[in-house]
């Protein structure tokens, strides 16, 4: 990081901020829905997340959607020690 810039940790992020997420491209081949919703996981605080995650379902995406190995992101991140939070969310979005 440049030394004129300031890392910035807690940014309050505005729903259209967390929007833009919808607009990411994944690579030739990848899910672009698994693609938006493991960079939200990997970028966002877990409240931002929760924020998220209704605007991602709204837009029409699925959160059953799967890598190339056929993982969804819920299987993806129940090995990952912090990520309880996460794995609410989405239990919660699949059961409303």
């Amino acid at each position: 990081m440049k030394k004129d810039k300031k890392k910035v940790i807690g940014e309050e992020l505005s729903d259209d901020r967390l929007k833009m997420l919808l607009t990411l491209q994944p690579p030739k081949g990848e899910s672009r829905d698994h693609h938006i919703l493991l960079r939200a996981y990997r970028h966002l605080r877990s409240d931002d997340f929760a924020r998220f995650v209704p605007f991602f379902l709204e837009a029409g995406f699925d959160l059953s959607a799967t890598d190339d190995s056929g993982s969804t992101l819920k299987a993806i991140i129940s090995k990952h020690s912090n990520a309880q939070p996460y794995l609410e969310v989405l239990n919660q979005a699949s059961a409303a």
